[in-house]
């Protein structure tokens, strides 16, 4: 089974892809990760059309199951929110396309299931990242690591799930 994570954006959109042979294993790998980065000087509509393109070529290439992504929560900064959420719907709208089964997360969620606490730092859910998948070097970009933690929270989540 393949996963897809996805940490949204307009300008850096993360993503990942993590496989596992059963949803319920505790073993797990990552396949891929990385960041559709967008030209900040190009229109909107140009800049959400890219990361489609960019992402549709990514299910394509890698044939993911399951999409986990990162609900929006809380924004400080309403000109950044309404971008996240127009790239969260294109992601969306592929995932439906593509018959992913999808899965959403809070940050606060991906930081208490990865770290047992909530409120945790990103370098907190860098190094559970690294302990989970066994990695040497830090992934790069941090957008790229917050997909990954978001991939792995839904397999803990699915652990739990068979677990009961």
């Amino acid at each position: 089974m393949r996963i897809l994570g996805i940490d949204p954006g307009t300008a850096r959109l993360g993503y990942s892809i993590l496989e596992t042979a059963r949803p319920e294993s505790k073993q797990y790998e990552l396949v891929e990760c990385g960041i559709i980065q967008t030209d900040k000087n190009k229109a909107n509509a140009e800049r959400l059309h890219e990361i489609r393109i960019d992402l549709k070529n990514l299910i394509n290439n890698f044939q993911p199951e399951i999409l986990a992504i990162e609900q929006l929560f809380f924004f400080k900064n309403l000109k950044t929110v309404i971008p996240v959420a127009e790239a969260r719907g294109v992601v969306l709208e592929l995932a439906y396309e593509h018959n992913l089964k999808i899965f959403e997360y809070t940050p606060l969620q991906v930081k208490q299931i990865l770290t047992g606490h909530g409120r945790a730092e990103k370098s907190a859910v860098e190094h559970a990242v690294m302990l989970d998948l066994k990695l040497t070097e830090k992934i790069r970009p941090d957008d790229a690591v917050d997909a990954v933690a978001i991939a792995i929270c839904f397999l803990r989540q699915s652990l739990l799930e068979f677990d009961r």
